[in-house]
């Protein structure tokens, strides 16, 4: 494992410029991070993660019935409704059923919550479908969550160039299928391994395992820093840019831990996201990339 970025054969001015092109870099990209994490129905704004079960039933804050028959999840207008769920795969009359794939989401729609004004992103509550662990669930995304609206910027440590690392990589034959936890009870997650990387420090090697695609290679890790999330998720490029695609001929990979960001669950109760492999720890703390936000 190397530094990435080695001053040391350049001249006085040239490393100085190396180093402040970074920082622009990562404040940079720090601002569209932000941009990201404000969209109205980001992951800033969940408010509520709710299971349908197999008999018609409301639930709490969203318009209609829900239930879950054949593999598929229903909805259709409810009595006494003050609010109208409206969206292109809506039946206004119902039943309207939708399915999606293990692991994935959808947005079904949206509705106006009663005593708001106003018909647009940013009163609108959105009505998003998930499947986990083979069960479906509804979540709902409310741009005046307290969540967006109190948000000033996710806490992070300052930039460290001594944090950006080339690591050797090795990419498997074939993929392994592994279940995973995830940030919610009594869900898992099923993910594809493609490669591992090793990280060196003080005299250890960790060796960590690669989720994502051959392509856009991610690494869910934990460390031993204290005020951080319990985990984090970084994506790796290829070396010279934190911007270049990261191809499986390549051997070396840029780990840029500057960048190591929260998943959707260290911001709201309602994110189910994937748990990092047994065995993505770090043993030493990494002050660098993102802190955790509560």
């Amino acid at each position: 494992m190397t530094e990435a970025t080695n001053t040391a054969t350049l001249s006085p001015a040239d490393a100085a410029d190396t180093a402040d092109t970074a920082v622009r870099e990562h404040a940079a990209w720090r601002a569209a991070r932000a941009r990201t994490l404000r969209e109205p129905h980001g992951w800033l704004s969940p408010t509520a993660l709710l299971w349908p079960t197999a008999t018609p039933r409301r639930l709490p804050g969203v318009p209609g019935e829900w239930w879950v028959a054949d593999g598929t999840l229903f909805t259709r207008p409810a009595p006494g409704d003050t609010a109208v769920l409206t969206g292109e795969r809506v039946e206004p009359e119902g039943p309207t059923a939708i399915g999606v794939h293990e692991g994935r989401s959808r947005v079904l729609g949206t509705f106006l919550p009663e005593g708001r004004d106003g018909s647009d992103d940013e009163h609108e509550v959105a009505v998003e479908v998930v499947l986990r662990t083979g069960r479906y669930a509804v979540r709902l995304r409310d741009p005046q969550a307290v969540t967006r609206t109190a948000f000033d910027g996710v806490p992070t440590f300052g930039y460290d160039p001594a944090w950006v690392l080339d690591v050797p990589v090795r990419w498997y034959d074939e993929t392994e299928s592994v279940t995973v936890g995830a940030a919610q009870p009594r869900l898992v997650h099923y993910v594809e391994v493609f490669g591992e990387i090793d990280v060196a420090r003080d005299g250890t090697v960790t060796t960590l395992a690669l989720t994502g695609s051959l392509t856009e290679p991610t690494l869910l890790f934990s460390d031993e820093a204290d005020g951080v999330a319990p985990w984090r998720i970084l994506r790796l490029t290829a070396p010279g840019s934190v911007l270049n695609p990261a191809p499986a001929t390549s051997d070396t990979l840029r780990l840029d831990l500057n960048r190591a960001e929260n998943l959707p669950f260290a911001f709201t109760d309602f994110g189910t996201c994937p748990a990092p492999l047994a065995g993505n720890h770090l043993p030493f703390a990494v002050p660098a990339g993102e802190r955790a936000p509560r």
